[in-house]
């Protein structure tokens, strides 16, 4: 039968189990690398104006000649940040790590902390670090003489996909519990409620654990090179127009090639990004309400699972036509997609709903494949074999007859004064007589090996392998007294009475035997039955 005649608790089964399926391969993250070229598509060209509070002093490779090799003495970051402060910045995060104290000069370490002390506005980083993988990770602070002056700490943990690719980031993290704020979160103030996915079990993993909460996708704001940036050498040499920095929200990092980190982003994959400016963009972000939330595990679940289950149960109905639901199945998760996230700024992953469509699609061509090779070999008013089907049955029959020596018997039969049905009572009663007598001797094709056939427009055919002349006649003495028994109603409570006429050959084929001759002697002996007036059968000798 078609799919889509199925019955409908069949169906609902079916639709369910493609879409828990789908559900789960999207919870599991097994197309994780389609969604995120999905996602890269989306986003890459989906820019908006940078927050123009945000300006990036840049350890370029021009401060790096004029000032030496890097690192460079504290001092001289504290006279930067009192620039700073004479060009009335709001606030500074110092993308600078300094972990351990000046083991030269122990000057310099009270010079920075007195200058970050005076501008009473810097955040400085925290960063997760551990000496091997199995290794607990620790935090990286400031030296306490910093950290103690300093006007927040934040961490700068950066998340990279499997493919290198920085699409996302945690708002909140720390060893043991997510109390940290993301460097660009603490630049703009934090104030308000955090966004992102939180932590569904915070306090089942161990307390010496690395712990990220907050998940938020990060949409860039363009390009490396969308943020305007001053030359570090600069600020500190006083080279910056008066007001040019002035009430900005300033990050101070690294962007010179070979000691800056670089990151891909999906905005570009022929241009490195540098970590300064991804931090330019995740406060950019966060000040202007930019924030992509994916969607909650539960609701991008059922997205995925109410849509693999509405494309099986569109496969299998009757109205519709499979090859609208196929389009619509495999459109409908991307349009979702693209609908959320240019929208309302909501990620939905497309990819296991694609997947469970298209393994829908796969069965549902699989089953009309094997639909259409059972039709080949049936025939469509009695659903008996045709007859292309019973000359390559007899064939295939005849030959394991001849290499296990066992008897094979084969009966042909008419149904009498077929015309008769017709032409006194149309045609419907015609195929009526006929599916019911086909009805009957496919009653009889009881074992895996029987071979009930109609190869003719009144003429039917059993093979009946394994079986030899006793058997044969008994099952065919059963059929002729059970047609003649049966009747078909005409109407008007008349019933109109049927008969068959059968030859029966059975044999045990020899070397040189072919099937032809079991047939002409089974219609030898139809015809003798013919002869005899009908409504009976004959043996072959």
């Amino acid at each position: 039968m078609k799919l889509f005649l199925m019955p409908w608790p069949w169906r609902l089964l079916l639709a369910v189990a493609l879409g828990a399926l789908a559900g789960w391969a999207s919870q599991a993250h097994l197309f994780w690398q389609q969604d995120e070229h999905v996602y890269d598509r989306l986003v890459g060209g989906w820019d908006y104006p940078p927050d123009d509070r945000l300006a990036l002093v840049a350890i370029d490779e021009r401060s790096l000649q004029q000032l030496g090799q890097w690192p460079w003495p504290r001092g001289t970051h504290a006279r930067l940040l009192d620039r700073l402060r004479e060009a009335g910045v709001r606030r500074v995060a110092l993308d600078l790590m300094f972990p351990e104290p000046d083991r030269k000069d122990g000057s310099q370490d009270a010079q920075l902390a007195a200058a970050i002390k005076r501008s009473g506005n810097v955040v400085l980083p925290v960063l997760a670090a551990a000496a091997s993988d199995e290794a607990v990770p620790e935090e990286l602070l400031p030296v306490p003489v910093l950290a103690a002056v300093a006007d927040g700490l934040a961490h700068t943990d950066i998340e990279v996909d499997g493919d290198g690719v920085a699409r996302g980031l945690y708002l909140k993290a720390g060893v043991g519990s997510a109390y940290w704020p993301a460097l660009g979160l603490a630049l703009n103030g934090g104030s308000g409620p955090i966004p992102g996915l939180v932590d569904p079990a915070p306090e089942t993993v161990s307390p010496y654990q690395w712990r990220r909460d907050n998940y938020v996708r990060l949409r860039y704001a363009g390009p490396p090179g969308t943020f305007p940036q001053v030359s570090y050498i600069d600020v500190l040499e006083g080279r910056l127009p008066p007001g040019l920095l002035r009430d900005r929200l300033v990050i101070v990092g690294m962007t010179a090639s070979g000691i800056a980190p670089r990151l891909l982003t999906p905005t570009s994959r022929e241009y490195w990004m540098s970590g300064t400016e991804y931090q330019a963009n995740v406060a950019s972000m966060l000040l202007g309400g930019h924030v992509i939330l994916p969607l909650r595990p539960p609701v991008q679940l059922a997205a995925v699972f109410v849509l693999v289950a509405l494309c099986a149960l569109g496969m299998t109905q009757r109205r519709l036509s499979p090859w609208l639901v196929a389009v619509l199945s495999l459109v409908l998760p991307l349009l979702l997609s693209a609908m959320l996230l240019r929208g309302f700024n909501l990620w939905f992953a497309p990819a296991a709903a694609i997947g469970g469509a298209l393994l829908t699609l796969l069965g549902w061509g699989l089953w009309q494949l094997r639909y259409w090779r059972r039709q080949a070999n049936r025939d469509p008013l009695t659903g008996l074999a045709n007859r292309m089907r019973f000359e390559e049955a007899l064939q295939l029959e005849y030959e394991a007859a001849r290499r296990s020596g066992r008897p094979l018997s084969l009966a042909l039969i008419d149904l009498d004064n077929f015309k008769h049905y017709n032409d006194t009572f149309g045609h419907h009663i015609g195929d009526l007589v006929l599916q019911q007598t086909a009805e009957m001797i496919g009653e009889l094709a009881r074992r895996p090996r029987d071979l009930a056939a109609r190869f003719g427009g009144d003429e039917f055919a059993l093979i009946l392998p394994d079986t030899g002349s006793e058997g044969a006649v008994q099952l065919v003495e059963a059929l002729v007294a059970r047609v003649r028994q049966a009747g078909v109603a005409v109407g008007k409570g008349r019933q109109a009475r049927i008969s068959v006429t059968v030859g029966l050959a059975s044999i045990v084929p020899d070397v040189d035997g072919l099937p032809a001759q079991l047939f002409r002697d089974a219609d030898a002996s139809l015809y003798q039955a013919k002869a005899a007036g009908r409504d009976g059968y004959r043996v072959a000798d």
